[in-house]
């Protein structure tokens, strides 16, 4: 059993190390969207590129996170996490010094690589270090510090944009990965499933990512008009639909479907679907429309975007206690109506806009939406299937999160109209945001009354052990649903919130 305590010098270590590792991947993911039009103005980038820097490392990190789960529950989840670290920040390095749009986006592939490798293993290590009796306190902490580093992120990507340089929203990363690996070599317990079998589902995760990758770059060159269009499109069907016949008849799939025989589990990752999508869109594009159509510098444009994460820093476990009294129906029903509404609002956004008096409202009922919705999506997430498989859960939750954002991405671009240089002007961006907003929060209101269709109340009154699951939101299993055996491990310890379950 893990014995080490959260007040020893041993356990302040583990933690300041998951921290680190984590706030790698969760800083690049909420700095890099602040940095595009600097970075397309200096590679003389498209639209299409900016798109592919976002999309990039999205893919490889969503179509991989399970299986760098599964690496680590197998080889030792120190070792896993340490080259994850020392990947990510090689690519990182990479990124920072390219050349060309061209460079950058491989490298940007690289990153997720590295990303999938140490981010499951970031909150896998506190479960497998600290004492049963310290590991909600350690997972607090460092939950809480991810808040923090998502709530920096963007106000640090503008002030390096506008001041060193976007090429150091890169190469940031570089001293905090030799900060992070030889703490973790060094004061880390390693650990591992005793019951991983070591086969891996490689070819499960190969496919995954290739559909993703097919029907990602179908949707970005659309506009082109070129014959492959349609190939990669149909290619990355087929692909999907291979991916899910293999899942279904391995024996040791990466993602296996019995899970979703939770009606429960599959209408939140529906929801999830929903959500994240205009969460990817809304926030590439609005980084874009307050530096291209309102004339905000980088750093304006970031701490413009602080007041939601700052707001689901503060309020998401009020939230989370709220939804546990009141089950997670009306959160999962009235966050996504809130959030479409702070995307409306949005529209209201000019050249030269007031902050106070034309962005920050939008911002403000959008954090409120975000801080109904999120924290209860996850509890949900984990309540619906059982404890053993939460990992498997957590990271499923995870990836469809990022899957979602990865579709928008390409997809709102080509839904309203904007052309491979439209960014470079003004009027024509701001007309595309506002064809897209709408778009996103339509969005949301089909995840509202998704929600509001399948999700189930809590059963009032429930005292059975299965209503108690993870000491948070619960309901018990549908009627007539057979109780399903653990998969041990999966995904090590789920993703969390701080990485990409959430809007970051």
């Amino acid at each position: 059993m893990p014995d080490v305590r959260l007040v020893s010098r041993q356990g302040k270590w583990i933690l300041l190390t998951t921290v680190l590792g984590s706030s790698m991947a969760l800083l690049d993911s909420t700095v890099v969207n602040v940095a595009l039009p600097t970075i397309g103005r200096d590679l003389h980038a498209s639209l299409a590129a900016l798109q592919w820097m976002v999309n990039a490392y999205m893919l490889t990190l969503a179509g991989l996170i399970l299986l760098g789960g599964s690496l680590g529950d197998h080889y030792g989840r120190r070792k896993i996490f340490v080259i994850g670290v020392v990947w990510f920040a090689a690519a990182s390095l990479l990124c920072g010094l390219a050349p060309t749009d061209g460079v950058l986006i491989g490298a940007r592939a690289l990153q997720g690589i590295g990303g999938a490798l140490l981010t499951p293993g970031s909150l896998a290590l506190i479960q497998a270090s600290f004492h049963p009796d310290d590991r909600a306190k350690a997972v607090g902490l460092w939950s809480g510090f991810g808040g923090v580093g998502a709530a920096v992120g963007p106000f640090l990507g503008g002030w390096l944009v506008d001041g060193p340089g976007w090429r150091w929203v890169f190469l940031l990363n570089v001293p905090l990965a030799l900060l992070c690996a030889p703490i973790a070599l060094r004061h880390v317990p390693e650990s591992s499933d005793p019951y991983s079998r070591g086969r891996f589902d490689v070819l499960g995760a190969v496919l995954g990512a290739l559909a993703l990758a097919l029907v990602t770059y179908a949707l970005i060159e659309a506009r082109s008009g070129s014959v492959a269009v349609p190939v990669t499109a149909v290619a990355g069907v087929l692909a999907g639909v291979a991916f899910v016949y293999v899942e279904k008849h391995r024996p040791h799939p990466m993602m296996p479907l019995d899970i979703f025989a939770s009606r429960q589990f599959t209408a939140v990752n529906l929801v999830t679907l929903c959500v994240y999508a205009a969460f990817g869109g809304f926030f590439f594009l609005t980084a874009l429309q307050l530096q291209v159509f309102a004339g905000y510098s980088a750093l304006q444009a970031g701490t413009a975007l602080l007041p939601t994460t700052v707001m689901m820093l503060l309020f998401s476990a009020r939230s989370g206690a709220l939804a546990s009294r009141i089950g997670p129906r009306i959160p999962l029903t009235v966050g996504p109506l809130l959030c479409a509404g702070g995307m409306l609002l949005m529209l209201r956004v000019g050249q030269h806009a007031n902050y106070l008096a034309d962005v920050l409202p939008a911002l403000v009922v959008m954090g409120a939406g975000m801080v109904t919705l999120v924290a209860p999506l996850t509890a949900t997430v984990l309540a619906s299937v059982d404890t053993a498989q939460a990992g498997l859960a957590s990271g499923i939750n995870n990836a469809a999160a990022r899957a979602a954002g990865l579709i928008a991405v390409a997809a709102l671009p080509l839904l309203t109209g904007m052309g491979p240089e439209a960014y470079r002007s003004a009027v024509a961006f701001d007309a595309a945001f506002d064809r897209a907003m709408p778009i996103c929060a339509g969005v949301l209101v089909a995840g509202s009354v998704l929600a509001f269709a399948t999700v189930r109340r809590l059963a009032p009154g429930c005292r059975r052990p299965e209503c108690r699951t993870h000491g948070s939101l619960t309901t018990p299993p549908l009627e007539g649903e057979p109780a399903r055996p653990g998969r041990a491990g999966v995904g090590g310890a789920g993703t969390g919130e701080s990485d990409g379950g959430g809007p970051r």
